[in-house]
């Protein structure tokens, strides 16, 4: 079993009555609510929090991207894998991910994270969501009756380009370069892992298992419907011929870890009500802009998921619908174990900071994971697969050094 810390890096300081007065976390969020001097205490708490889960033994540090929002502060998560790049030296640095179709030329993907790959010594994981729609289609103008197109056609350029080792034309529809030709190259050969965020379209499952990646579905609506996405995917493995591997797949909970299950409500619910009510924030009208959605995929939703459904919800709610794992030790072990197997899942991605959570009760849940939850997964859970989506860095004795203070 493979556990990743994963970080949002969300804004922290939104208002108890932000629900009431402002339509919405994402696009057309105030730019008056963000306090730059909070923003640079919240990075360095967030870069510390992401170096201590690499000290603890994680086998990955996640982060990811998103625009315009109060959700998640990181426009560019490559800039955050970079600082710690130089300041871990166990975990692998995750990004889920890039949002290709964004980036013109796509080849600039290609570059940076090459460039990940070469400063982590090889420990660098790329991630190619579609991206959501408040992201692309909203924040960043993309047309989405295209954005699939042009998200696979920048996917082809990227894996092209690290992979061909003289300088090539690429004629797309979306693209168009005489001469494509990044430096530098990435370490690991042909290619870095790639894995592909996602939140439930079904067109993606089936692309998914064609390339043979990785799949993560990244969902705050708990464990339940988290169960059928992931039937789905795994039928879409079936059509594709390849095997049940559990680390072809990833998921990712939010968990809070304390003495007893009592405690757990008093450390996490009100983070958990910060997460849910304020930071997903979301109107269904940003949310999905028409043509961003396949028809296939609305057909195939029985419910499509709304982030309004969630502006009543209560830490009860929260936890026996499985939005969040919390609990006692045993208590986390137990719901996790039930979970892991139940969707076939070999990648977790743990979400231990979420909401206002203080930088105090993120270490004690960390380090409370990290030494009575995090083993007991390991030892329990798939030991006889092999996990073929992980990165492949170089030997201890050819890797630089983790940076001095």
């Amino acid at each position: 079993m493979k556990c990743h810390w994963f970080h949002l890096m969300p804004y922290q300081d939104l208002p108890e009555d932000f629900k009431e007065k402002h339509p919405s976390v994402w696009v057309d969020v105030s730019s008056e609510l963000y306090d730059p001097a909070r923003g640079h205490q919240f990075y360095n708490e967030y870069l510390d929090q992401l170096e201590f889960a690499d000290s603890l033994g994680f086998d990955g540090i996640c982060v990811n991207e998103h625009h315009a929002n109060a959700y998640g502060l990181m426009p560019s998560p490559n800039l955050i894998l970079a600082a710690l790049a130089r300041r871990t030296s166990n975990s692998s640095l995750i990004v889920l991910g890039n949002s290709i179709a964004l980036y013109n030329p796509p080849i600039r993907i290609a570059e940076e994270m090459a460039m990940l790959d070469c400063i982590s010594g090889g420990r660098f994981v790329g991630g190619f969501p579609v991206g959501t729609s408040m992201d692309t289609n909203f924040a960043y103008g993309q047309t989405p009756l295209t954005l699939r197109e042009k998200y696979r056609e920048g996917h082809d350029l990227i894996i092209k380009a690290w992979t061909e080792p003289e300088p090539f034309a690429f004629n797309g529809k979306y693209n168009q370069l005489r001469y494509v030709n990044i430096w530098p190259r990435p370490i690991q050969k042909p290619h870095p892992p790639v894995w592909i965020p996602g939140g439930g379209s079904v067109e993606t499952w089936d692309w998914v298992a064609a390339h043979d990646y990785m799949y993560a579905f990244l969902s705050y609506f708990g464990y339940e419907p988290a169960t059928q996405i992931m039937k789905g995917y795994w039928e879409a493995v079936d059509r594709a011929g390849r095997d049940r591997n559990p680390y072809r797949a990833g998921y990712l909970q939010l968990i809070g870890v304390s003495e007893t299950d009592a405690q757990a409500e008093k450390d996490y619910a009100e983070a958990a009500s910060y997460f849910y009510h304020r930071c997903l924030h979301v109107p269904d009208y940003w949310a999905a802009a028409p043509g961003y959605l396949t028809l296939k995929t609305i057909k195939s939703l029985k419910s499509p998921f709304s982030f309004e459904q969630l502006a009543d919800l209560k830490w009860k709610d929260f936890v026996e619908q499985g939005y969040v794992i919390a609990g006692s030790p045993e208590t986390v072990r137990e719901r996790l174990v039930e979970v892991i197997k139940e969707m076939n899942v070999g990648q977790l991605f743990s979400l231990l900071h979420f909401g206002n959570l203080s930088a105090e009760l993120t270490r004690k849940n960390t380090e409370l994971y990290a030494k009575e939850v995090l083993p007991f997964l390991r030892e329990q859970l798939w030991n006889e697969w092999e996990d073929r989506w992980a990165p492949h860095p170089l030997k201890e004795e050819d890797r630089m050094p983790v940076a001095a203070l």
